[in-house]
Order: structure tokens, then C-alpha cells, then sequence
């Protein structure tokens, strides 16, 4: 599982973000999943371009 630093807003601190594995199909061809989740507190990020994050919100709207 890759994990990344980054702050938190919930936890107040730079923690550890794990991506779990993706339902969205985003690594299919060997891309990044733009979902990540705080191994603390599990608040979720979406990172990356917004067209990509729009296609995430329309792929769980469209679910």
C-alpha cells in the first residue's frame, strides 16, 4: 500500500496518508488513484487535476 505525508486538518499534523485499493479503475492502466485516507483518523483527500476528481464525484454520484 503507498503512503504519503501530508497534513491533516482533522488531526492537526503533518500523518501519514495510506490510498487504499481502488474500486474506481483510476490504476487500471497504471495510473494513480487520486483517493487517499489519513491512517489516523481516516479523513479522505481527493488529489490530482480537477478533471480527474470531477470523474471521481460523477463515477459516485452515477453509483
Amino acid at each position: 500500500m503507498d503512503t504519503r505525508l501530508w497534513p491533516c486538518t482533522p488531526c492537526g499534523e503533518i500523518t501519514v496518508f495510506v490510498q487504499p485499493p481502488c474500486a474506481d479503475g483510476h490504476t487500471d492502466d497504471g495510473g494513480e488513484c487520486p483517493e487517499w485516507a489519513c491512517a489516523d483518523c481516516g479523513s479522505a483527500v481527493v488529489m490530482g487535476e480537477p478533471a480527474v476528481a470531477g470523474d471521481v464525484v460523477r463515477a459516485r454520484i452515477a453509483a
